[in-house]
């Protein structure tokens, strides 16, 4: 089944607003110059640039995107944001269950469910990260962590409209080693198939699978081609215009 790619680029706690703004104009630029290019492009600046990034790349095809969001609208919750208030300052997708807030912050499956409905419930799409450690793939636990994270983070209603599920290989962020394709496709391949029993054929098979383990212009393109990979979710490359465009440029 053909599904579109996606290219996201996650800033995580990188940039001030003169720097997120070049940033994002200088992405967005890029994109109006190939109105076809073979797939979608986001960008996912932290909180206090999501206002001035959306600004920045309106009209010219980008998409943006939160971080993290709570799993209530409102209330009293010192420091969150809600999906809501992402959704108004113009986000459309928001990244769930990062394998840095399951480990800075101790987010567990339950809480990134909880969060991914109340995206769904503000109009957000939900990427939402799953991962294993170096440790639990030399314990030769890597399906079974994957599929363990998926079924226990994903919530009722989940669908290929609504969702996004991003890979990333815990041992492969940041530390410039990236899984083979071998490896990335076993993983997608069972991811996938999880997926088939929690959402059915028809949307498993429409659902897009990211690969997000240290994916750069040098290795975008062997791991995009791979069946059951559809984009990636790009960490430090994503700050660096050229790199990033690159890495989209590779998609067919």
């Amino acid at each position: 089944m053909s599904r579109r790619p996606l290219i996201a680029g996650n800033w995580k706690m990188n940039g001030l607003k003169a720097d997120g703004i070049a940033l994002a104009e200088g992405v967005a630029a890029k994109r109006r110059a190939e109105p076809d290019l073979a797939c979608d492009v986001l960008v996912c600046p932290p909180f206090l640039l999501v206002s001035d990034v959306a600004r920045a790349v309106a009209g010219s095809g980008l998409a943006v995107g939160g971080q993290d969001c709570h799993a209530k609208t409102s209330g009293a919750h010192t420091g969150d944001t809600s999906p809501v208030m992402l959704k108004d300052a113009g986000c459309s997708h928001v990244i769930l269950g990062h394998s840095e807030r399951r480990t800075d912050h101790g987010e567990t499956d339950a809480q990134v469910k909880a969060k991914a409905a109340a995206a769904h419930a503000a109009g957000l799409v939900a990427i939402v990260c799953i991962g294993e450690t170096l440790a639990q793939r030399d314990g030769g636990e890597t399906l079974e962590v994957n599929r363990r994270q998926l079924k226990g983070s994903l919530p009722e209603g989940a669908n290929a409209d609504n969702t996004v599920i991003a890979y990333e290989p815990v041992w492969a962020i940041g530390t410039g080693r990236v899984a083979s394709p071998e490896q990335a496709q076993e993983v997608h391949a069972a991811i996938r198939a999880e997926l088939v029993k929690l959402v059915g054929e028809t949307e498993a098979g429409k659902m897009r699978i990211l690969y997000g383990g240290s994916m750069k212009p040098e290795n975008a393109a062997q791991l995009i081609a791979l069946p059951d990979v559809d984009g990636g979710l790009i960490g430090g490359a994503s700050l660096k215009v050229e790199d990033f465009w690159a890495i989209a440029r590779n998609c067919a």
